[in-house]
């Protein structure tokens, strides 16, 4: 719908370009916070460009029936030291980038903080990087759980999703090319985490994030 300038959508980890072209996009973003949490999503994983193919870094949690718990109820597990494992996979894939030290010095701490809860390590990491690139669009959480898309709002959630079979096409989208660390032995890998936009191309995120949105 033409003129649409609300969205909804779920919280990821470290989301990928696609995601943060829509808040760089609409003017008001509802993160929904009332929802349960689903196994198999972005919700507790990215993909980074490592040296051999894109990387998945997974966010471990605590076991137990996730699916049916509240996303805000989701703790995270610290069986192994997994900060220090996706900051060292994070500086190894990066430290190469033009603009990796420049906001390294803003992301580290996220990886030295202990958060109990997936959704507030998730959506302090994306308040940090909305303020980094910058967007223009407002983030809010929602007040309540949304069944069905509220008239005139773009409904976005669970449309991006890293299994091929459950992805939902995005005629708005356009992964626009941009230089990668190892784009000469893979070539362009599209669609990564917003971690590697930025460290590659740093203040001009924001104009590749809205140029990479088509307009209806």
């Amino acid at each position: 719908m033409p003129g649409q300038e609300t969205a909804l959508m779920e919280l990821h980890y470290l989301p990928n370009v696609r995601y943060f072209s829509k808040l760089a996009h609409y003017p008001l973003v509802y993160i929904e916070q009332h929802e349960h949490y689903q196994k198999g999503s972005f919700r507790n994983r990215c993909y980074i460009a490592g040296a051999n193919g894109p990387l998945r870094l997974s966010v471990p949690l605590v076991q137990g029936k996730n699916e049916r718990q509240p996303i805000r109820d989701v703790r995270i597990a610290y069986r192994e030291h997994w900060q220090q494992q996706h900051w060292q996979s994070i500086r190894s894939a990066y430290g190469s980038a033009p603009f990796f030290e420049y906001y390294a010095e803003y992301l580290r701490p996220f990886f030295e903080t202990r958060y109990d809860f997936l959704f507030d390590l998730s959506w302090a990491l994306l308040q940090a990087l909305a303020e980094l690139i910058p967007v223009e669009g407002n983030l809010l959480l929602t007040e309540s759980y949304h069944g069905k898309p509220p008239e005139g709002w773009a409904w976005l959630r669970d449309t991006i999703h890293p299994k091929p079979q459950r992805e939902k096409p995005d005629p708005l989208f356009l992964p626009l090319p941009y230089p990668q660390v190892f784009e000469e032995k893979h070539g362009f890998l599209p669609n990564l985490s917003i971690l590697d936009l930025l460290f590659c191309t740093g203040p001009q995120s924001a104009v590749l994030l809205e140029q990479s949105f088509i307009e209806p």
